[in-house]
């Protein structure tokens, strides 16, 4: 517990590595809203060690973000150790990240995806363990028994990992099929290993924060989605949106970051107000937002909105409109927000799936009838809409009738000067050297443009 009392500080509410995310402006302002400790965003080792503007990009801080764990993802302990060399001056820990679900963590084989691979990964923790002048910690996700849960985290305990955060979920459990986090693995996990254990998921209010470290024994909690939809989760409290949305950007301009970290965290801080179909063109403006002076724009239409509510010198008469989220907290206070159940969702799916099936089966057997109610096919249906379409153009006119040809049973064609089909005539005109100008054949002149052009190259060659 030395490097948890001594070098961090003994944090109890920390702020998780989000990719795109977790940027040092976010991380101010997290601090400022009572988060202990703040991770960078999950950085990727080999580009880190390749490429200097990423390098100085990842690494950006001040002396206000302390203390500061830089995390990496990677699968080669030479890499991952030369990349934690470059970091190690300036952060106090070295994170390796070993609980990212997501597809791309898959196709770059890291992540919650090395988790099977337990050689390569004590490889990986003793390397850096070794040779870093920092200790090294480690992020994971369950399995799905607790004995192989906690036989996975002894692993890494033996190979040097000085601290550990246990994301009491499964690696399939994500986007839609997220649901809860069960905290007994990380209870098991922490009566089985001697080094500080946090716990991490489910953290959405400061009552979930007490409930989880009594519950775990952990020695702090992790919370990422709950920190971006309310920073000031750590404080117990449930500020207007606007508040720290204007205190972000002031840091954003202090500190500059990509645009779309930026638009990505106004769109979560108003999430709950941008639900509401009257404020669909706010949304649609803040999705197409690209300077600092448009999002400030947005943030104090907003806060002119819903300001005067907040205030009490409006009634709010309802907590939602029609077609909004289900929320108990006004829209324009930050709060939670909270997904659908696995369950809720797969029946959903279901439903749309059936739904979709029937339409395609309607859309197959579509059935068509005339002015009087009477079945017709999909032709006849075409004939009409077309008569329909041209109302002066006689409904009945005579059938056409066609000569035929006088050597066969093919119409001829109208304009032939042999009075035969296509086929006859280009026999004919092959046979006899003839040109025929209504079929456009030309035998006979291309026959003399040949031998013309013959005996111009014979000349030539005499």
């Amino acid at each position: 517990m030395e490097f948890w009392n001594n070098i961090l500080g003994s944090p109890v509410k920390i702020v998780a590595p989000m990719v795109d995310a977790s940027e040092l402006p976010w991380r101010l302002l997290s601090r400022k809203y009572g988060a202990e400790l703040c991770y960078t965003p999950m950085l990727h080792s080999g580009i880190f060690v390749k490429d200097p503007k990423y390098r100085k990009e990842a690494l950006a801080s001040c002396e206000e973000d302390k203390p500061l764990i830089v995390q990496f993802c990677g699968n080669d302990p030479d890499i991952m150790l030369e990349a934690g060399l470059l970091a190690q001056d300036y952060c106090v820990a070295i994170d390796i990240n070993l609980g990212c679900p997501q597809a791309i963590a898959k196709r770059g084989h890291y992540g919650a995806f090395l988790q099977d691979e337990w050689p390569l990964l004590h490889n990986i923790v003793s390397t850096m363990s070794k040779n870093l002048k920092v200790p090294v910690t480690c992020k994971i996700r369950r399995f799905e028994t607790k004995d192989k849960t906690v036989a996975y985290a002894k692993m890494l305990e033996s190979a040097g990992c000085k601290m550990l955060t246990v994301h009491g979920r499964l690696r399939e459990q994500k986007g839609p099929l997220t649901g809860l986090a069960d905290w007994s693995y990380v209870r098991a996990v922490r009566d089985a290993v001697h080094i500080p254990v946090v716990s991490n998921g489910n953290i959405q209010c400061i009552q979930d924060v007490e409930r989880c470290l009594a519950e775990t024994g952990a020695v702090g909690v992790m919370t990422a989605e709950g920190n971006l939809y309310n920073p000031a989760l750590f404080m117990g409290q449930n500020p207007p949106a606007w508040i720290p949305a204007i205190e972000y950007l002031d840091l954003a301009v202090k500190y500059p970051c990509p645009l779309s970290y930026i638009r990505g965290h106004l769109f979560k801080l108003f999430h709950h107000v941008l639900c509401i179909p009257s404020n669909n063109n706010l949304r649609i403006r803040l999705g197409a937002a690209n300077t600092m002076d448009q999002f400030r724009l947005i943030v104090n239409e907003i806060k002119d909105t819903y300001e005067s509510y907040h205030e009490g010198l409006k009634l709010w008469e309802q907590t939602t409109e029609e077609g909004s989220e289900n929320i108990v907290l006004p829209p324009w206070l930050c709060q939670p927000y909270v997904r659908d159940t696995p369950e809720n969702h797969i029946k959903k799916v279901e439903i749309n799936r059936k739904e979709a099936e029937e339409r395609e089966n309607l859309n197959s057997k579509r059935h068509y009838e005339d002015a009087d109610g009477r079945t017709i096919s999909r032709k006849q249906m075409k004939k009409l809409r077309r008569i329909s379409r041209r109302p002066e153009k006689p409904d009945n006119l005579p059938d056409r009738t066609l000569e035929k040809c006088s050597k066969c049973a093919n119409p001829l064609g109208s304009k032939c000067s042999y009075k035969l089909c296509k086929k006859c005539c280009k026999d004919r005109c092959y046979v006899q050297n003839l040109d025929c100008k209504g079929h456009r054949i030309l035998v006979k002149t291309r026959r003399e443009l040949a031998i013309k052009y013959a005996s111009k190259e014979t000349n030539k060659e005499v």
